[in-house]
Parts: C-alpha cells; structure tokens; sequence
C-alpha cells in the first residue's frame, strides 16, 4: 500500500470530498485508510449506569482509491512512486519528484 499512517491526504470522492487530513490508521488487508475529519458518521451511546447517552461524530474508514496523497512541496494531490536510492527502495512523489517521508 502506497499510503501510510501519519500521509497528509485529500479525499477526492464521494461526501467528503476536498477533504484533508492525516491518516490516522491503515488497513491494507482491506485497502482502507482512516482519515481525520472524513467520513464521518453518527455513533449513537446507549446510557449506561453511570455514563449519559450521548451522540458521537467519528471518522469511518475510507476506499484507498478515493484519496490522493498531498505532495509535501506544492500542497497538491498526486501518485507516489518509487526509486533505489544504494540499497533503499523510498517514495518519491511523481510530480515533483521529491522524497516523501
């Protein structure tokens, strides 16, 4: 998977679109990424003996094909590449060419 928690990201489908935020969890069995503040949903908590109900606004998992990773020079969506640098293979943004780390 081309993008790790901790990428700045921008959603470009669906309700949350232009949406960005930083990956807080990837799931690449699934081919999901967890973004702050996209896709959010309503988690409604049943009063307990001690603990009022209350309603919950929490991020909800989104597509990998539906995010773009941000390139850390222009600010700007785009596709990430790779390239051996000696004996490491690093992500490069094929835009601008830089490293991403």
């Amino acid at each position: 998977m081309k993008i790790k928690k901790g990428d700045k990201v921008r959603v470009m489908i669906g309700k949350s679109k232009g949406a960005e935020g930083a990956v807080l969890k990837a799931f690449p069995k699934d081919g999901t990424v967890l973004v702050e503040g996209a896709n959010m949903v309503k988690k409604h908590i049943k009063a307990k003996s001690n603990i009022p109900g209350q309603i919950l606004n929490r991020a909800t998992p989104i597509s990998i094909s539906k995010v773009a990773l941000l390139d850390p020079a222009t600010n700007k969506p785009t596709r990430v590449g790779y390239r051996m640098v000696g004996d490491k293979k690093i992500r490069v943004s094929t835009k601008s060419g830089n490293e991403i780390k």
